[in-house]
């Protein structure tokens, strides 16, 4: 809670907040529907306790941490797109098919073709470049409602994918740097090094966003509440990789698995990269405008055909990341890749970690933190020998919840007046 007061020469001055008035606001931002990721950040405490105390031995092994973070990469780099689809209250059915037809070129380029990985991938990710543009221009130009479009997308890319591997053919990747990707890890020194480096830019961005508002004369967080975030995410940072440089091999002698998972800084990268693009750049503010009000932001000059392909684009470039990693993982494609829940799970990473399905709201945290959410879920059920179909049913519940605190959140915020 921040107040003005007006100085001998008649300019105004904004109080800085206390770190008591600052959790006071929080608390009443909440309280008026506006909860952010805060459902995300509960429900994965609340899961890793279950699972931790259902299967103690093996849920909370150091083996078992870092599969985490390979069972969950995938379905975030897909997530991080959909967040883009979604903040303009459309929908990408065709993202989890995207992704394996993008992992099938660079897998048939490799190889049948005896491409080198780098013009593979490139290609991959050219190929998801265009598949965007091409939904895009359909849904922004022809006017065709999303969910038909990439609905026809999803069942067409199921024949792609099977044209692309010559029917039921599964193709193996030998590549041992595509391998590496989602299954090898940094050194020990070097995870360290990460580890500091992400903690050292998380508190830069910080301090620079308090003295970026305080130039402008804008209300600040105090610092306890700064240095809070700083530590508490630091605390967060190095417990992480003290456990995954951690010797987790079951026979170290034969093969040494120390170290952070090279997916990791793949994913802090894609991360910063898409969290700068919509929180600090004009791209960033006319997606936010759009998905709030496109006719408004129509009339205020915003391109908003460009603006809704470009969120396409975006979300299919990330959904061939997605498959491409996916492709690493498996050290294979075959016509079931990106089919199956890949799909369910990034909508519902998304959606999960507080983007709304109604357009306007949503950050690329939220697709790491939904990410996080089903892939402890996946894991967690997984370690207590449940059925898929048990997965499928809890993942679905979850899945609502997310969409009915989302609805929820909205009503009480108009009727607070907090939108």
């Amino acid at each position: 809670m921040s107040t003005t007061t007006t100085g001998s020469a008649g300019k105004v001055k904004v109080a800085k907040p206390t770190v008591a008035s600052h959790i006071h606001d929080y608390i009443g931002r909440v309280r008026g529907g506006d909860i952010g990721s805060l459902a995300a950040v509960l429900g994965l405490v609340v899961l890793t306790l279950i699972f931790g105390v259902a299967r103690p031995d093996t849920f909370f092994s150091e083996l078992n941490f870092a599969n985490l973070f390979a069972q969950g990469a995938a379905v975030c780099f897909i997530a991080m797109g959909l967040v883009f689809v979604l903040l303009l209250g459309e929908i990408d059915l065709s993202a989890g098919y995207t992704s394996g037809v993008a992992g099938a070129v660079m897998a048939v380029l490799l190889t049948k073709h005896g491409w080198s990985w780098p013009t593979a991938i490139g290609v991959a990710l050219i190929t998801g470049l265009v598949i965007g543009f091409v939904l895009g221009f359909l849904v922004s130009k022809i006017g065709i409602p999303s969910f038909v479009v990439t609905l026809a997308a999803f069942l067409a890319f199921q024949g792609v994918l099977l044209v692309l591997l010559g029917g039921g053919t599964n193709i193996s990747i030998q590549n041992e740097f595509v391998l590496s990707l989602a299954n090898n890890n940094l050194p020990v020194l070097w995870s360290w090094v990460l580890a500091i480096v992400i903690i050292a830019g998380f508190a830069a961005a910080q301090l620079i966003r308090v003295r970026g508002r305080a130039s402008r004369g804008l209300v600040t967080d105090p610092m306890g509440i700064v240095a809070a975030r700083v530590v508490g995410v630091a605390i967060v940072i190095l417990a992480a990789t003290a456990i995954l440089t951690q010797e987790r091999a079951i026979n170290p002698a034969i093969n040494s698995l120390k170290g952070i998972p090279i997916v990791v800084p793949i994913l802090v990268v894609a991360a910063v990269i898409w969290t700068f693009v919509l929180g600090r750049t004009t791209y960033g503010r006319h997606v936010y405008a759009v998905g709030g009000n496109s006719e408004a932001a129509r009339r205020a000059g915003i391109p908003v055909d460009r603006i809704r392909i470009s969120v396409f684009v975006i979300g299919s470039f990330m959904a061939a990341i997605g498959g491409i990693v996916a492709a690493s993982r498996a050290s294979s494609v075959d016509p079931r890749s990106g089919g199956s829940n890949v799909l369910l799970y990034a909508v519902a990473a998304a959606v999960i970690g507080g983007t709304s399905l109604f357009g306007g709201k949503g950050r690329i945290i939220d697709a790491i933190l939904g990410g996080a959410v089903i892939a402890v879920i996946d894991n967690g059920m997984g370690l207590m020998n449940l059925s898929a179909g048990s997965k499928y049913i809890f993942t679905g519940v979850v899945l609502l919840l997310a969409a009915g605190v989302d609805a929820l959140s909205r009503r009480r915020a108009a009727a607070t007046g907090n939108r």
